[in-house]
């Protein structure tokens, strides 16, 4: 498996190759955004660990640039620790987000945590509960009657999880689990995944139509709307 490191501290992008390399990854590096571009179109990686203050074009250019053209999986590492650096990568399509300085056993395990999320989606097709279709071909969602509203692949993952269990409340971990797996993601990153999602679906936000938060517990899909 190809994983693409895009640093452009050459100490750190060394000790991560190496990391990577002894966990049995083969490792492709590059050391600003143009170059990062080049390579993932190049070489076609199974995963990108992507920095996001980068000569040329920055993180975000790059990770908007391969969501565009693709689905690889891509886990944002950074010294940016904001609530905004982070949800804006989420939403961009970025699968996980680490905030350096990390450990390096907790990105080993991060990654085989996105690699195995990647390679156990299940067939993928229409999906239809409480008037949304869900396309995940595409990473759509159409409202009955509306028109097709784009989705994250994280996004995907959350509405596929609620829509499957259409009416169960699922507890914010086995959620916090579906989407990021066991070694990744926390309760603050499902909220506000949550509240991105509900954002593209309900009308107004703050009286639920499709998404309800059980306080304590965790959210469902309501299978009755007011």
């Amino acid at each position: 498996m190809k994983i693409l490191i895009v640093e452009d501290d050459l100490a750190l992008a060394d000790v991560t190759s190496f990391t990577l390399r002894r966990a049995g990854f083969e490792v492709i590096n590059a050391y600003n955004g143009d170059t990062a571009i080049e390579q993932w179109e190049k070489e076609q990686p199974g995963l990108v660990l992507l920095d996001l203050n980068l000569p040329k074009q920055d993180g975000m250019a790059v990770c908007r640039h391969i969501r565009r053209h693709g689905d690889t999986p891509i886990i944002i590492l950074s010294v940016r620790n904001s609530d905004e650096s982070i949800v804006e990568a989420l939403e961009l399509g970025a699968d996980d987000y680490m905030v350096k300085p990390y450990s390096t056993t907790q990105l080993v395990a991060r990654v085989r945590a996105v690699l195995r999320r990647a390679g156990s989606t299940p067939t993928l097709g229409l999906l239809e509960a409480s008037g949304l279709t869900l396309d995940r071909s595409r990473n759509e969602v159409q409202l009955a009657g509306g028109d097709p509203i784009r989705l994250t692949p994280l996004e995907v993952r959350l509405l596929e999880a609620l829509m499957l269990n259409a009416g169960q409340v699922l507890p914010a971990d086995t959620l916090i689990d579906k989407i990021w797996g066991p070694e990744g993601g926390d309760r603050a990153m499902l909220k506000q995944l949550v509240y991105r999602l509900r954002a593209k679906l309900e009308p107004d936000v703050a009286r639920s139509t499709f998404i309800e938060n059980v306080p304590g517990v965790g959210y469902t899909l309501l299978t009755k709307r007011s």
